[in-house]
């Protein structure tokens, strides 16, 4: 029998929604905690419990650890998908169809922001700050999430901001749209360049253990500083790669040599060191604008429930 919805890894930590056999000639009681040991023939999950036991049980007869507690006082946060449909204010195409980057192969990743009702903060089971989905490739922010990561230069938000493929966009989505420059910042060179140098580390490990890495992920690192050295250098961000599209295509195919792309990457950081220097961004984003509109926001958003 297969599971149905997505299966839980080997050790995720587990609540029994009901009593059963366990292993022991004992009861395993309702409430009773341990983790995913495998899955039995038949579909249902070994569990082993805390106290070294073992039973097995459906899917549905258990919660994961973290949300049981929550179901047993009957805490039932807000439908995100709902809040998706229905209250997005603005979504765009991002990953590579926005960056110039996309083959006839290449999903069509969307990005989103929504706000939630007012009301539904002064509950104790409050609204998503994110979702995944509803649609495949489809994931959107609660707009208090989204305005702090992006005030923080986290360049999956930024580029969400600045992508040319906008699908939704409301008056309200509008404004946030007119609040682009308040999330630019100095703060970007720390979040682009240093993102970069953590995930080369991994990348250099991954080339040494297998002889090659991971080229299409090299290739959007080296497209994330491309997209910073423009940003400090000008004061804007630009998401499509334009002259740079067939040499990133290259490193993405394995056509250059690592040597060559690792000077590559050297001589970006060189760059972006020259443009701190001399860049007009302020040293930090303009939280006071953001945050008076997302006021503004929750005011207008009482009795939309």
């Amino acid at each position: 029998m297969a599971i149905e919805g997505p299966q839980l890894p080997v050790g995720t930590q587990v609540v029994l929604r009901v009593a059963g056999p366990d292993d022991a000639g004992g009861t395993a009681q309702r409430g009773a905690t341990g983790r995913i040991g495998g899955v039995t023939g038949d579909g249902r999950y070994e569990v082993r419990l805390v106290d070294g036991r073992g039973t097995v049980a459906r899917r549905d007869q258990l919660s994961l650890r973290t949300a049981y507690q929550d179901d047993a006082i009957g805490l039932e946060a807000p439908d995100g998908d709902l809040l998706v449909r229905e209250r997005t204010i603005y979504a765009a195409v991002v990953g590579s169809r926005a960056f110039g980057l996309d083959t006839d192969a290449s999903d069509t990743d969307t990005r989103g922001v929504y706000v939630a009702p007012t009301e539904t903060f002064w509950s104790l089971a409050k609204p998503p700050t994110h979702v995944d989905g509803p649609e495949p490739e489809w994931f959107s922010w609660e707009v208090e999430r989204f305005c702090e990561l992006a005030l923080k230069a986290n360049p999956n938000l930024l580029e969400v901001l600045h992508s040319p493929l906008v699908v939704t966009c409301t008056p309200l989505g509008e404004e946030l749209l007119d609040l682009r420059a308040a999330f630019l910042s100095q703060l970007a060179y720390q979040t682009y360049s240093g993102y970069v140098l953590s995930q080369f580390k991994k990348l250099e490990a991954d080339f040494r253990r297998d002889g090659a890495p991971k080229w299409k992920h090299v290739m959007h690192l080296i497209r994330l500083l491309l997209s910073a050295r423009t940003l400090l250098a000008d004061g804007r961000l630009v998401v499509d790669v334009g002259a740079d599209r067939e040499r990133l295509l290259q490193v993405k195919a394995g056509a250059l040599p690592w040597d060559e792309v690792e000077r590559w990457r050297l001589d970006l950081h060189e760059q972006l060191d020259r443009a701190l220097t001399k860049t007009m961004l302020p040293a930090t984003p303009d939280v006071a604008r953001v945050d008076t509109w997302l006021r503004s926001v929750r005011q207008r958003s009482i009795g939309d429930a």
